[in-house]
């Protein structure tokens, strides 16, 4: 049942990202994310209510420190999902395993003293063999996949994938300190909402239409279902099977790529893209040996 939910999850994530990829022909970057998260924020209310899990918190830093990086990933992830194929945005935003581990490698680096004689740890020579295939995995992505106008879209998804390590590390040091997952998220959708109303007034407000906004309900209500099974899927301890279901995400973003958007992937970018996934996923085998139980990544 564990990997049923996370299949779950993350079929819901990729089919928000359809949402999102369509409601932005009519919407910014900023009000994508301020209506995700005003909407999350209502549905993790009633969600905590439900658990009977209070909201005021003792840790208000650490949770604006975690809204603060994990809105910028989201909104770099939205603007990249306007700008390229949904497949090519999918990948990179999926990228944060591979940037985790290329964090792992360079702290064993900063520590390590040649002159004791110890080589390094045989682990961080396979991280680093991850880290080098996941990148090559990028610039076969972003050098065959996109046109000209595509590349700075193509940057900023890269963006996404590396600020979104750092959220969820972030939110590895809230689940240390034993804040709940449900108020770790219902404050990131108050940042969300909070600073999509900041970007709001810099970008200016789409015209309303009833018949476009309707695109924003299913985009917060699918973002807050996929995160309601990925925490199902965890709740019983986080196996490998389970954390590496959540790049079936690429797999369904690819499909949908395909038949909803007729986007057009050279072989090249294929090929990148199963690089990618397959570093990721030994990333997080890797990872989960380093830092054990740790939680599921957010998208």
């Amino acid at each position: 049942m564990q990997a049923l939910w996370m299949l779950a999850a993350s079929l819901f994530f990729a089919t928000m990202a359809v949402c999102v990829k369509i409601a932005s022909q009519w919407f910014n970057a900023s009000e994508l994310v301020f209506w995700r998260g005003l909407i999350g924020m209502g549905i993790m209310a009633l969600w905590a209510r439900s658990r009977r899990t209070p909201l005021a918190t003792r840790y208000p830093g650490m949770h604006a420190w975690r809204s603060l990086v994990g809105v910028l990933s989201l909104g770099a992830w939205f603007y990249s999902i306007a700008g390229l194929p949904l497949a090519t945005s999918m990948t990179l935003n999926y990228m944060s395993s591979v940037w985790i581990a290329a964090f792992l490698v360079g702290g064993a680096l900063v520590a390590w003293n040649p002159r004791s004689g110890m080589a390094l740890p045989g682990r961080q020579g396979a991280l680093a063999l991850t880290v080098l295939a996941g990148f090559a995995g990028v610039v076969l992505m972003l050098r065959p996949t996109m046109e000209q106008h595509q590349v700075f879209a193509g940057l900023v998804g890269l963006l996404s994938g590396l600020l979104s390590a750092f959220a969820y590390l972030q939110v590895m040091a809230l689940g240390k300190i034993g804040e709940p997952e449900i108020r770790t998220v219902f404050y990131f959708a108050a940042g969300s909402a909070a600073a999509g109303a900041v970007g709001m007034l810099a970008e200016g407000v789409s015209p309303w239409d009833w018949m476009h906004a309707l695109w924003l309900l299913p985009m917060a209500l699918l973002a807050s279902l996929g995160q309601w099974c990925m925490t199902r899927a965890y709740s019983h301890g986080a196996t490998l099977v389970v954390a590496n279901l959540q790049y079936s995400g690429i797999v369904f973003g690819a499909l949908y790529s395909l038949v909803l958007f007729d986007d057009r992937i050279p072989p090249a970018g294929w090929i990148g893209m199963a690089l990618i996934c397959a570093s990721g996923i030994a990333a997080t085998v890797l990872r989960a040996r380093a830092m054990p139980d740790a939680p599921g990544e957010e998208h």
